[in-house]
């Protein structure tokens, strides 16, 4: 070992023993992280699985690498063991003694065979199938933590994929059980509802992911961006949380189902209700139709259509859906019969509001015409000849049948136009005999 003689100057006594206790402590925590890795569940784990993927070529580098840890521990726990054994030689070593643990301390003193790391098909510093290599034991210790930092991320990678997503992915499974047993008592079934084919490719694709989430975990690893501390990222929850929300939608879509079975009863009386009322709508609108034509003169009502019979034919449709318990039929249905009889409802509405609108008009004329009177009278013009001659010529064409109410209209305009003279004109002081103020009509 003293051939080439000591790197550097000659160690003193001082120096020995710090770096003897500085190595020590070393030896002491990698030998702790050492254990610690082979008692690690994740790489029990390892060991046990059936890899496939990128996570079996990772783990047999791992393994080569924790081998060819405990290969350069033992290597360097033999070197930390010499060294001891010179220096406790004597109490004050010698220069001899020195020049050797300086040798032995510093220099590439440290002989590991290369086969060893060859065999272990894990990398080295210098290369691998040389017959053997030297490393100075702070190299040694350098290349510890190298090899321990790279197996340990890839165990600590592989152990936080397995805790996180095959619990979830089998409480998934579980509540994806309950839904399709919950499907199927209400008629969602593969092929005769999207619900009951989501809920297969959910299935398929929960089935593949546990599968290869156990044989290839890092598969789902994403490491940290930036971060180099072993085990570094989190497992991906992509597919996971995809299909979780898949199932929550199918859940709802049940649900919407579940609320049709329990309520299809109400929801079908009030659709018959609804569209009874438009029916009688409809009807009130026709028999309007004719009273107007025979009332009103010179006016174009509109024709009254009948009831749609396509709507009667959908509701006995949702009847019988809903004796089957064909529930997953009968939800859509039910949701498009309710917007059709609202809106049936409403075009029937429509219909009598434009047929008797002749009417509403011939109505509002008499009620003017009632006003202006009942005002005339206030101001003492009741009995006014000329406001009672246009008053009955307005209210003869107004409750007269049929009613031209272009005709009846200026009747009235011309009686409203006659008060208003009169209300606005200056009033002579009654002197025993009716006022004349009027002038020639």
């Amino acid at each position: 070992m003293g051939v080439t003689g000591p790197p550097g100057p000659v160690m003193d006594r001082d120096e020995v023993d710090r770096a003897l206790a500085r190595l020590g402590a070393e030896h002491e925590a990698i030998e702790t992280s050492l254990l610690a890795l082979q008692d690690h569940a994740g790489r029990r784990l390892l060991e046990g699985a059936r890899l496939t993927g990128v996570t079996k070529e990772r783990w047999a580098a791992a393994e080569a690498s924790i081998t060819l840890l405990w290969t350069y521990f033992d290597a360097y726990t033999d070197a930390l063991r010499s060294a001891r054994e010179i220096r406790s030689r004597r109490r004050w070593s010698s220069r001899e003694d020195l020049v050797e643990l300086t040798e032995l301390l510093r220099g590439e003193s440290v002989t590991v065979a290369g086969s060893a790391a060859a065999t272990a098909n894990a990398p080295t510093l210098h290369g691998t199938g040389k017959l053997s290599q030297s490393f100075s034991l702070a190299t040694l210790v350098d290349r510890m933590n190298e090899l321990y930092a790279a197996s340990l991320d890839m165990v600590v990678a592989a152990d936080a994929v397995w805790s996180a997503l095959p619990a979830r992915i089998d409480l998934l499974a579980a509540e994806l059980q309950r839904t399709r047993r919950l499907a199927h008592s209400v008629g969602v079934r593969p092929g005769e509802h999207p619900a009951g084919d989501d809920l297969e490719r959910i299935t398929d694709t929960l089935t593949r992911l546990r599968e290869e989430v156990v044989s290839d975990p890092l598969a789902y690893w994403v490491p940290a961006q930036g971060s180099s501390a072993p085990g570094g990222g989190r497992p991906d929850t992509t597919v996971y949380d995809r299909e979780a929300r898949a199932l929550e939608d199918v859940r709802r879509e049940i649900d919407a189902v579940l609320t049709v079975r329990q309520e299809a009863e109400q929801r079908l009386v009030k659709l018959r209700d609804v569209l009874s009322r438009a029916d009688r709508t409809l009807a009130e609108a026709r028999t309007a139709r004719g009273e107007v034509l025979a009332k009103i003169a010179a006016t174009e009502v509109p024709v009254v259509s009948g009831p749609p019979t396509v709507l009667q034919e959908q509701l006995a449709t949702a009847a019988e859906y809903r004796r089957h318990g064909q529930w997953h039929r009968l939800s859509p249905l039910l949701e498009s019969l309710e917007q059709k009889a609202e809106d049936e409802l409403l075009r029937a509405r429509e219909s009598l509001t434009a047929v008797t609108a002749p009417l509403a008009v011939r109505a509002e004329l008499r009620g003017r015409l009632d006003a202006y009177k009942a005002k005339v009278a206030r101001h003492g013009l009741a009995e006014d000849p000329f406001l009672i001659e246009r008053y009955d010529a307005a209210r003869r064409m107004l409750w007269s049948a049929p009613c031209d109410l272009r005709v009846a209209e200026q009747a009235v305009l011309r009686y409203q136009q006659a008060a208003a003279e009169l209300l606005s004109a200056p009033r002579v002081p009654d002197q025993g005999g009716p006022e004349d103020h009027r002038g020639e009509r």
